[in-house]
C-alpha cells in the first residue's frame, strides 16, 4: 500500500536535495527566530517608529522656532504668560469667561 503512494509521487520531490531545501525554506519562514511572520512586524513597528520621529522632530523645530521668538520679543513672552498660564501683574484683575457647551456665540 505504501510502495502505491510512495510510487505516486514525482521523482523530483524523493530527491534528497529537494527535501533538504524545502525543509531549509520551512525553518526560515516559520521557525527561524528572524522568521518571516517576525520581519513582517518589525518592518511594521519601523513604519510607525519612523512616523513618530518625523512627528517629534516636526514638534522641536516648532518648539524651538518659538522658543527663540520668545526669547527676543518681552512683549510675547508677556503675551503667552497672560493668556496661556494665566500670570498678571500686581495691579491687574483676572477676569474668566465660561461658556457652558453647546451655546453659540
Amino acid at each position: 500500500m505504501f510502495r502505491k503512494i510512495y510510487d505516486k509521487i514525482p521523482r523530483f520531490i524523493k530527491n534528497k536535495y529537494f527535501i533538504t531545501g524545502l525543509v531549509f525554506v520551512v525553518w526560515l519562514f516559520f521557525l527561524d527566530r528572524n522568521n518571516f511572520l517576525s520581519q513582517l512586524g518589525l518592518k511594521s513597528d519601523l513604519h510607525k517608529l519612523q512616523k513618530e520621529k518625523k512627528f517629534y522632530i516636526d514638534e522641536t523645530r516648532k518648539d524651538s522656532t518659538e522658543l527663540q521668538r520668545l526669547m527676543n520679543d518681552s512683549m510675547e513672552a508677556e503675551k503667552i504668560g497672560r493668556e496661556k498660564y494665566m500670570m498678571k501683574k500686581d495691579s491687574e484683575d483676572i477676569f474668566l469667561i465660561v461658556r457652558k457647551p453647546g451655546v453659540k456665540k
